[in-house]
């Protein structure tokens, strides 16, 4: 399955579609609209979210372990350094990994001071780069401690993150070839808004392989996050780092709100959809986040 999984990365389209878990003991409703959408039909891969903005969801390894047996195409499992120190990383890597949870997505995790839980602390022993050593350690039949495993596990296949804008587009080139460096094989991008952003990206990731080593391979993934309204796309230009939604956008989206909400809703359709279009035909190795609006996700992909 992940064999297949890296070979289709590297050598032809590729597609995953994010999941979030809830607030909830049961993720069974999410499976199930992916289900009823025929969307398991459209992508080569799912991921699951590990408590984002370090708000309490369900877990991501059960998640992906469920999305996984239903659907029987690999998972992107999220798992971030704020919530677990190097122990607990490495007791949930083995119990993943007898259930065949083996594709990680490797992150340092959004700052605990934002959570809804009171008082919680971060653990952050590291950033995301001592994930992808003791993913690269136990591919090795080890522990972080270098002490041997009583029996190797199946292999992990780690994957990263890195912002999709900076002022100096040298300082995402670094980033890239630190997580290349730690062992990532697949790299995302946080989401991309226009197709010259894209195409740097695409360049640097070039360089980035070029400079860690000749037989560097590794795959740059690029984020898509349809936007629809007018605030989601303020809140993303002004809060979140490492993002850049264009004024086109949002001056389009500002004169459509002012027409109401249905039109509203398909102006940004429609500059996602074909935000979409223009990366597949640039560079057709996407991440597609809906925050579980999967009914957007359809309409963008058929």
């Amino acid at each position: 399955m992940f064999d297949k999984l890296l070979d289709k990365l590297k050598n032809d389209t590729y597609l995953s579609l994010e999941t979030t878990p809830g607030h909830s003991p049961v993720f069974s409703p999410i499976i199930n609209k992916i289900e009823e959408l025929g969307l398991d039909k459209l992508v080569d891969a799912f991921s699951t979210t590990d408590n984002p903005l370090a708000k309490l969801k369900y877990n991501a390894l059960f998640a992906a372990k469920m999305l996984q047996e239903r659907f029987h195409k690999p998972v992107l499992a999220t798992m971030s350094m704020r919530d677990r120190n190097k122990i607990a990383l490495q007791s949930d890597l083995l119990g993943a990994n007898e259930v065949n949870i083996r594709a990680i997505l490797a992150l340092t995790g959004d700052p605990a001071t934002i959570s809804d839980q009171p008082h919680t602390k971060g653990v952050f022993e590291s950033d995301s780069s001592m994930l992808l050593d003791m993913i690269s350690c136990f591919n090795s039949g080890i522990d972080y401690a270098g002490k041997p495993l009583a029996q190797k596990p199946q292999e992990i296949f780690p994957f990263a993150v890195v912002n999709a804008y900076s002022k100096n587009p040298k300082t995402l080139q670094k980033k890239m070839q630190k997580k290349i460096k730690h062992g990532a094989c697949g790299i995302i991008t946080q989401p991309v808004y226009d197709l010259e952003s894209a195409k740097i990206l695409v360049d640097l990731m070039e360089a980035a392989n070029k400079e860690c080593a000749l037989e560097s391979n590794a795959q740059l993934i690029l984020g898509i996050f349809p936007i629809t309204k007018l605030r989601t796309a303020q809140f993303l230009a002004t809060n979140v780092p490492g993002i850049n939604v264009p004024n086109k956008w949002i001056e389009a989206l500002k004169s459509a709100n002012e027409r109401g909400v249905e039109e509203e809703y398909k102006v940004g359709f429609e500059l996602s959809k074909k935000l979409f279009d223009d990366i597949k035909a640039l560079h057709p190795k996407i991440h597609l986040m809906t925050a579980n609006q999967f009914q957007i996700a359809k309409d963008i992909l058929v």
